[in-house]
């Protein structure tokens, strides 16, 4: 089976347009810190009302649905960020410094269930609601359409159906799943899902890896079949394409980026993506090197040169892989600007 190398984890948030920077217009407020966070009704009739109760200088006004349905398609964490750091005449925090980043959410959400959404609010005391993991996320509503196709949604685990569209890694179908796509409503018709949670399903249903099994060990590794490993810092995501497979479809692999197949048995040529784990930034100055080994023995360690497709930088080359596996994949990265190189290891299986 073909496998496409699995490129993204992305954390970058599509740029805020001026249409929707209004977002949360809400009043400087006059309340004190509190002891315990309050509700979001609380913060709500305390601060936001007296902007969002009349719409006074444009803010979207509580119970006004065809105004909040527009705003509620950003999701949470894309309304959140603009009313923590301000927009136009509301200033961060709605001018309440004393409003924790949960109490803002949880305002958010009040607001946007006032005015026809279901969203639920934040219960943590102490901090934003945790983001969920994507076996949840899918669990809870992409399964729905993608457990049995429904609409020709790609089912989960079929990679065979994912690979096309993880082409150009994940970052264009995180889009797509943010705007709606199809008969996919937008945010899979859950608008409280976060970027995050989305990029999260989206791996999930590609690689169907329960979340313990997913969490990287003590020891940077990857279990047998999962596609990314965290190690100092940087999150390196792995995929194995055949030689063939690159070879008789130019369009798709062109040889400009991936260079000509060795004309030998077995050639599969291994990639990798680097992301920088705190920020999701992409790494595209880094030393990559790996090594694929089998019971028998360890083959040539070799240099990943650098690959861009569609303005993304990955880095791959070629390496024989004879017989049936497993095998086991060593890679290497030293980032710019260090000396250190850190280690992740894969097992790959045909």
């Amino acid at each position: 089976m073909a496998h496409e190398a699995r490129v993204s984890r992305l954390a970058t948030h599509a740029a805020v347009s001026l249409g929707l920077a209004t977002v949360m217009w809400i009043a400087p407020g006059v309340g004190s810190a509190q002891n315990a966070e309050r509700s979001g009704k609380e913060v709500v009739d305390s601060v936001c009302i007296a902007c969002h109760g009349t719409g006074a200088n444009g803010a979207p006004k509580i119970g006004d649905k065809k105004a909040w349905s527009k705003l509620a398609s950003r999701g949470l964490s894309g309304l959140s960020a603009s009313a923590l750091k301000g927009v136009r005449k509301m200033p961060p925090h709605g001018g309440n410094p004393a409003l924790t980043d949960t109490e803002v959410e949880r305002a958010i959400t009040y607001m946007v269930n006032q005015s026809g959404g279901h969203w639920t609010e934040p219960v943590s005391t102490t901090a934003p609601a945790a983001e969920r993991s994507g076996e949840q996320v899918v669990r809870a509503q992409c399964v729905k359409c993608h457990e049995t196709g429904v609409g020709g949604a790609p089912r989960i685990g079929d990679r065979t159906a994912w690979i096309p569209r993880l082409k150009q890694g994940v970052e264009p179908l995180v889009r797509s799943a943010i705007n709606g796509h199809g008969g996919m409503p937008a945010r899979g018709g859950l608008a409280s899902l976060t970027d995050g949670e989305i990029r999260n399903a989206i791996v999930y249903m590609f690689n169907p890896v329960p979340a313990a099994a997913s969490q990287p060990s003590p020891v940077p590794s990857a279990a047998s079949g999962q596609d990314f490993a965290v190690v100092g810092g940087t999150t390196v995501y792995f995929g194995v394409v055949p030689g063939d497979v690159i070879r008789n479809h130019p369009e798709e692999y062109p040889q400009k980026a991936y260079g000509t197949p060795p004309f030998a048995p077995a050639q599969y040529y291994v990639t990798v993506a680097l992301f920088d784990t705190a920020g999701g930034q992409r790494i595209e100055d880094a030393a990559v090197k790996a090594r694929v080994a089998t019971a028998a023995g360890a083959g040539p360690e070799k240099t990943l040169q650098p690959i861009t497709i569609a303005n993304s930088r990955s880095y791959g080359n070629y390496f024989a892989m004879g017989g049936t596996g497993p095998y086991k994949v060593t890679v290497q990265v030293r980032r710019a600007g260090s000396s250190d190189w850190v280690q992740a290891q894969f097992e790959y299986s045909r």
